[in-house]
């Protein structure tokens, strides 16, 4: 089984920046693509960004030139580094992993508050 684990979350001002990471644990053999998604209160859970294992990188429109995600595959680490937080993106942000023909991953989230 695969294990992740979230950290860097928590309460900032608007502006301000936190980074988010996710590292693997556990049967880590065959992981594809990593990614970070959103759910705040009352609603779905969204897609934030992805990396693929060659590096190509995904991002919601409303995080593009704000947020980057990261991997240090020696780590089996996935980063989200998320400059000028809005509150709206206040959420709880989850940690995906892909792992070929096994199947998707989910880390237990990490509260991310932002203030006005």
């Amino acid at each position: 089984q695969v294990r992740l684990v979230e950290s860097g979350g928590g309460l900032v001002q608007a502006g301000g920046t936190l980074r988010l990471s996710c590292a693997a644990s556990g049967s880590i053999s065959g992981i594809n693509s990593m990614g970070w998604y959103r759910q705040a209160p009352g609603n779905e859970r969204d897609f934030v960004a992805s990396i693929t294992s060659g590096g190509r990188t995904n991002y919601a429109d409303s995080v593009k030139g704000r947020f980057t995600i990261s991997r240090d595959n020696a780590k089996n680490t996935v980063y989200l580094q998320m400059n000028n937080l809005k509150p709206e993106d206040t959420a709880v942000y989850y940690c995906k992993v892909v792992r070929a023909f096994w199947g998707e991953y989910w880390g237990q989230g990490t509260q991310v508050t932002v203030s006005l």
